[in-house]
């Protein structure tokens, strides 16, 4: 899925206004996967050990979730199964991009003409 490049760019403003750390993408308006809502999403190019996925856990996307709500994490070499263990909490374990999301939008009752008093 290619995203828009705005999308991109919100995470780019993020660090220019002084944000250290921040999630790879920020989308704009959220999707679901898995029956979970993704506000924002993190590729890591390695293998998602114990180890080293606590330490982001602690050190990145606890704090991403503070900021921007419950988000994707893509481990590109996998990751250790029992590691996905967030998900109620708010953060999703993918080895790849999930092919099954689905977009979420605002929704608007079409303008109706107005109703005869019975």
């Amino acid at each position: 899925m290619e995203l828009p490049r705005h999308e991109q760019s919100i995470a780019e403003g993020l660090r220019a206004m002084g944000y250290d750390k921040t999630p790879d993408i920020i989308l704009e308006v959220p999707i679901a996967v898995e029956g979970h809502i993704v506000h924002w999403i993190e590729s890591k190019a390695s293998f998602g050990d114990d180890h080293s996925h606590r330490t982001y856990l602690n050190e990145q996307f606890w704090s991403y979730w503070n900021r921007f709500g419950p988000g994707l994490v893509i481990y590109w070499y996998g990751f250790i199964e029992e590691l996905d263990c967030q998900r109620d909490r708010g953060i999703l374990l993918k080895d790849c991009f999930p092919t099954d999301i689905v977009t979420l939008c605002h929704t608007t009752q079409p303008d109706r003409p107005p109703q005869e008093p019975e």
